[in-house]
């Protein structure tokens, strides 16, 4: 409503007009004039009053039929009307009132009772106007909130998808890794590709028959904590775990991020890895279990990518090299780091070492030269 409001009034008789333009005025009020029906639904429509003074009788069309006109124009806001008539029969009065109409004045009017209904009329279009305006704010705030859920939800989903990628990625990678390739978006390193890589082959000495020998459940704990302190390692190395196979386990350096040194870094993973073995070895002596750890490294081309199908796939490199380094973990004595050539020449001014010799391995056509890594020199 206006910080003044403002009255229509309608009548077809001049003098009515200007003695209700008079009172209303000298009341505080804006008044404007229409002379007859047409004109009180056109002007109503252009000056959208806050309050209408409707006489009954007048041409063209009655105050009756404006008051159900401007009822039933939905376009029009809330706009109070009060009937004035010079007929006091209740009849009339209802007909007025089931018109739409708010209230009702009698002619002659009494001056006092036409300023204290328009008063009464003009406080509950005020009340409307204030339950509108605030059903209006609410309904921009809940669509507003609404919006607010429409993106929290996306950024749910979007979160969720992350962790499943992160959860996908962290089977294979460090975490370091796995973050860094959420991070970057470079997923498209997973698609078959390419790579040369530093291939590392670990298993436990002595497995098969204490497999043979002990209760599952033992079997199983002895596996968790050799799994769990290996699994650290690859980690704080940011290699590439292929796959547990029981005892055994393979890893890869270079891919899918690629690294200058990775021949020295699976090196140095191996010594930590068996220096981290010693102290198991010697808890499970204690338990009678006497269990070893080899290694066998090797370095060349391989192809890397996703293997296996939709619901189930592994991270897994294909070549020589792998085959290689397998071969050289079985040759591999208790405590023994067995290298190839290429990665014995990464390492040569890194680490204590002997020649192991030129090994025949099965699945290989020539005699392979290969070194014990005995550890690290001073300052390594």
């Amino acid at each position: 409503m206006r910080e003044t409001p403002c009255i229509l009034v309608v009548d077809d008789q001049p003098a009515n007009r200007d003695i209700f333009q008079t009172r209303l005025t000298v009341s505080g009020y804006q008044v404007i004039l229409a002379g007859d029906g047409e004109e009180a639904l056109r002007v109503a429509r252009e000056q959208l009053p806050d309050l209408v003074l409707l006489d009954v009788m007048m041409p063209k069309i009655s105050g009756i039929d404006v008051c159900r006109e401007l009822k039933g124009d939905p376009s029009l806001p809330y706009i109070p009307i009060i009937m004035v008539t010079a007929k006091a029969d209740s009849k009339d009065v209802v007909v007025g009132l089931e018109a739409g109409a708010e209230e009702y004045l009698t002619k002659p009017v009494d001056q006092a009772a036409l300023v204290a209904r328009v008063k009464s009329m003009l406080r509950i279009k005020d009340l409307h106007d204030k339950v509108q305006e605030q059903a209006a704010r609410l309904e921009a705030q809940s669509q507003e909130l609404a919006g607010w859920n429409r993106t929290l939800e996306e950024r749910v989903q979007k979160q969720l998808a992350e962790l499943e990628r992160a959860g996908q990625l962290k089977r294979f990678f460090s975490p370091q890794l796995a973050e860094a390739l959420l991070s970057s978006g470079a997923e498209e390193f997973l698609q078959s590709h390419r790579q040369e890589i530093t291939v590392v082959f670990c298993d436990l000495r002595g497995f098969t028959a204490f497999s043979e020998t002990v209760a599952p459940e033992e079997l199983m704990e002895v596996l968790r904590t050799y799994h769990g302190a290996m699994g650290t390692l690859i980690s704080r190395f940011e290699g590439t775990l292929e796959r547990f196979t029981g005892d055994g386990l393979m890893v890869f350096f270079n891919d899918p991020q690629p690294v200058p040194d990775h021949g020295e870094r699976a090196v140095r993973m191996a010594l930590a890895m068996r220096a981290e073995m010693e102290g198991l070895s010697e808890a499970w002596r204690k338990q009678g279990h006497q269990l070893d750890f080899g290694v066998g490294i090797a370095k060349g081309y391989a192809t890397l990518g996703m293997i296996g199908f939709e619901g189930r796939v592994d991270y897994g490199a294909i070549g020589p090299v792998t085959n290689l380094a397998a071969r050289l973990c079985e040759q591999a004595r208790g405590g023994q780091i067995l290298v190839s050539q290429r990665v014995f020449a990464d390492v040569e001014a890194l680490v204590e070492s002997r020649s192991a010799g030129n090994l025949e391995l099965k699945g290989i056509h020539n005699p392979v030269t290969t070194y014990d890594v005995l550890g690290l020199k001073n300052g390594g």
